[in-house]
């Protein structure tokens, strides 16, 4: 038991004596009976002394407890003392030390006690201020944003969950600072101090490797995120790395995929020639084509060799190909479309050198495309045509030339006339471009200052023309009124020459002719047109048959700047002429009827015994009424080939007689278009081999076929095939062929015979009209005829383009459907 333990206990007892042993006293003096134990015999008034006497022992026993005790006490504390003193001192001196190491190098400590949050800083960093807050550690600018982020979190998880740390930051003044962290007697310290020496130069290379490979990750996500396929490889030619682009290019799931698999973008050509020039140590840089995501695309390939290997990219091109296809096509067709333009075009650089000219501007000014190619200045051509006199007469020539070249420095386009020694006139504009230079267009206007001149003469001679017109000529304003009138228009009325003057208005002069010819309805008619505002205005004709016998033929034309042009012409003799015409015509039409009667009354009986007699000589041929001799035999064909050529002579005239008695018509249906052409083919094999000559078609298989009548046709290229062959020389070609063309079929028959005249070609339809000319070759001149009506019938057209010595073309076009040309017909 220590001392002060045992002090406590004596003291307790002794105040224990000294309280109990008094007031036991007192109360047995008070309470005991007189008469009762040792006690018995004493008083009142001796028991109170004998208690006072027993509160004084016990006093006394406590003082003297009290006494010793503070003896033994003092002596004990003094000793304590005297250790305490020697370890204060001996501490003191431990902290002395301490201080003086901690102080040997500069440095900074901030102590964290429990939850406090004001830490207790010590020591010292130069160039590093630091200031304490409720939050914790703040610096004050001598840590970049990064480091002093970590910094923060760091202290943040040493003070809550006592995890240690240590970190070297930069700061921002070039140097290290090391930071350590750690939990020590439950609190937290931190230290701060300079990195110096070795520890230094490992600092700066491990800020390095860790920004190195920061900026390395970034790039590399940069480079994997490229929307451009990248790769590398090493030193065997085999893919260490592909970004997501690449993999997307060659269909792969993913960047493992390709590597795994050791998919390549490029084909063995390419990857062979970028393996050549990467052991020769050179950047391979090629446009190859390639696959990608499935499609046929152009890439601009960049693999540039390393001491590992080599890293490469590939840059799709395929739209800047097609871009500059495309720009270069327009250019090809601005320069084609210049080249076209009757006004001549040059353009000057911001240095006043030719960089482009059309063909106008070397034939406006006669100057050598050898000269002109060699991109001269503006300078030169103008020296080189004033020297040929091809430029106007300036007396200060290098005046006029400093003022033309202002256009370099202007902003806004400027026009000259150039009145030239040859007696032309030329138009000049400079526009300057926008990125320099300047645009010269050339117009010759010789012409339309001479067709301006003429214009002018010529509205003399027409203004003379109309005042010796017969017919009456009146122009009227859109307002209703007479601007121009000549003089025959007021003899025909009988206008007084005072009244036209005063260009009086339509309604004044209808009042006026109202007197000769009274029909209303036709001067209101007439009224309306010349006062009409209607956009859909119309020319009119009418005619007015006079009171005094006169027949007016009144023709008005609306002009396009809102007015009407009336003339009036006196036919009277005209109207004449033309009833003893009409009279006539129709005796005429009368006569072509009968001749049309009696051509198909004959022609129809002479069929009957053509027919017998081309069937009797068919038996005879056949040998069915006995042998013949070869003579015989050949007669007989001679026979059969006159009788089929007048056969179908005959059913040609009763064709076209059908068809100007309006009663032909077509048996309508399918018709197989190649079946049609190889029917006619085989029909006129006979001549093909007499003549020699040869024929080819031309038709796709899935021409299908057309509503029409097969027989006419069938009869139409017969006729045509006929002629061909017989236009055709020996040894010749025929072809026919067809095509669909939207809703038309097109039939085309082509020789390469002797042709036609200009002269004849416009009567080759006409009938009975034949030229047969030296070919040998004559006919009836029905076959053209007939191939016209017969096309026409269905609703089709006829072309024939010939040219003598090159042969002779001739189209039929069909319509898909004759049925709907027969419906609207009807």
């Amino acid at each position: 038991m220590s001392g002060w333990s045992r002090f406590s206990a004596f003291l307790r007892a002794g105040i224990f004596l000294t309280i109990m042993l008094p007031v036991s006293a007192a109360l047995a003096a008070d309470t005991v009976p007189a008469a009762s134990g040792l006690f018995g015999n004493l008083s009142s008034a001796d028991r109170r002394i004998l208690a006072m006497l027993a509160l004084f022992a016990g006093l006394l026993i406590l003082a003297t407890g009290l006494a010793v005790f503070y003896l033994r006490a003092r002596n004990a504390w003094l000793k304590r003392d005297r250790a305490a003193k020697a370890e204060a001192q001996a501490l003191a001196a431990r902290a002395e030390r301490a201080e003086a190491l901690l102080m040997s190098e500069p440095q900074l400590i901030a102590v964290w006690s429990g939850t406090e949050d004001l830490p207790l800083l010590s020591g010292e960093l130069p160039g590093v201020t630091i200031s304490s807050s409720r939050r914790g550690l703040i610096g004050t600018g001598w840590l970049d944003y990064h480091d002093t982020r970590t910094l923060e979190e760091q202290i943040a998880a040493l003070r809550g969950r006592g995890e240690s740390f240590h970190m070297v930051a930069r700061s921002r003044h070039g140097g290290y600072i090391e930071a350590d962290g750690r939990a020590i007697g439950g609190r937290a310290v931190l230290r701060l101090r300079d990195v110096t020496g070795d520890r230094l130069e490992l600092a700066r290379l491990a800020d390095r490797h860790r920004r190195a490979s920061e900026e390395i990750e970034a790039i590399r996500s940069l480079l994997d995120e490229a929307p451009v396929p990248l790769w590398l490889r090493n030193a065997n030619d085999k893919l260490v790395w592909v970004n997501k682009a690449y993999a997307r290019a060659v269909d792969a799931q993913d960047e493992n995929d390709v590597l795994s698999g050791d998919i390549e973008l490029l084909d063995r050509p390419a990857r062979e020639e970028a393996n050549a020039a990467r052991h020769d140590g050179k950047p391979f840089l090629k446009r190859v084509p390639a696959v990608v995501g499935g499609a046929r695309r152009t890439l601009d390939v960049i693999d540039i060799p390393s001491s590992r290997g080599s890293a490469g990219m590939a840059i799709d091109v395929s739209e800047v190909e097609t871009m500059r296809a495309d720009i270069g096509r327009q250019i090809e067709a601005h320069v084609r479309t210049l080249d076209q333009l009757a006004t001549a075009v040059a353009i000057f650089d911001a240095d006043q050198h030719l960089t482009f000219y059309n063909a106008s501007f070397a034939a406006l000014w006669q100057l050598d495309a050898a000269f002109l190619d060699g991109r001269p200045t503006d300078s030169e051509i103008l020296d080189r045509l004033r020297a040929q006199r091809r430029l106007p007469e300036q007396a200060d020539f290098r005046a006029w030339k400093s003022k033309l070249h202002e256009a370099y420095r202007a902003f806004e386009p400027a026009e000259h006339w150039w009145h030239l020694p040859d007696g032309r006139t030329s138009r000049v504009v400079t526009t300057p471009n926008p990125a320099g230079g300047v645009t010269y267009l050339f117009e010759d206007v010789t012409e339309r200052i001479d067709l301006e001149a003429r214009y002018k003469a010529l509205s003399r001679v027409q203004g003379e023309t109309l005042e010796n017109l017969k017919e009456g000529v009146a122009a009227f304003g859109s307002d209703g009124r007479l601007r121009l009138s000549n003089p025959a228009f007021a003899a025909i009325w009988r206008l007084p020459q005072e009244m036209l003057e005063q260009r009086p208005h339509i309604d004044d002069v209808v009042s006026r002719c109202s007197v000769l010819f009274r029909d209303e309805a036709v001067w209101q008619a007439l009224k309306g047109v010349i006062t009409s505002f209607g956009d859909a205005r119309h020319s009119t004709d009418q005619r007015m048959m006079r009171v005094d016998g006169t027949v007016i033929d009144v023709a008005t034309v609306p002009l396009p700047d809102g007015g009407t042009l009336a003339t009036f012409t006196d036919v009277t003799d005209s109207v004449n002429f033309e009833n003893a015409l009409v009279e006539k015509n129709e005796a005429l039409e009368e006569a072509a009827r009968l001749k049309n009667d009696f051509v198909h009354h004959v022609s129809y009986e002479l069929r009957s015994p053509l027919t017998n007699i081309i069937g009797f000589v068919q038996l005879m041929a056949d040998g069915a009424a006995g042998p013949l001799n070869e003579k015989q035999r050949q007669y007989a064909g001679y026979i059969k080939t006159s009788s089929d050529a007048l056969y179908a002579i005959i059913n040609n005239i009763l064709d076209l007689a059908t068809i100007d008695a309006g009663a032909m018509t077509l048996d309508l249906g399918k018709v197989d278009i190649r079946e049609a052409m190889q029917g006619v083919a085989e029909a006129v094999q006979p001549r093909l081999a007499e003549t020699g000559v040869r024929l080819e078609m031309k038709a796709s298989q899935a021409i299908g076929n057309f509503e029409a009548d097969g027989q006419r046709v069938r009869q139409v290229l017969f006729n045509l095939l006929s002629n061909a062959i017989g236009f055709s020389q020996a040894g010749g070609t025929v072809t026919l062929s067809a095509l669909r063309k939207g809703q038309e079929i097109v039939f085309r028959v082509e020789d390469r015979g002797r042709g036609i005249s200009q002269a004849v070609i416009d009567r080759v339809f006409d009938r009975f009209e034949s030229h047969g000319g030296s070919s040998g070759h004559r006919g009836v001149g029905l076959g053209l005829s007939i191939v016209r009506s017969f096309v026409e019938l269905h609703g089709g057209t006829v072309e024939l383009v010939s040219e003598e010595g090159r042969g002779t073309i001739v189209t039929c076009r069909f319509p898909v459907d004759a049925s709907v040309h027969r419906e609207a017909a009807e």
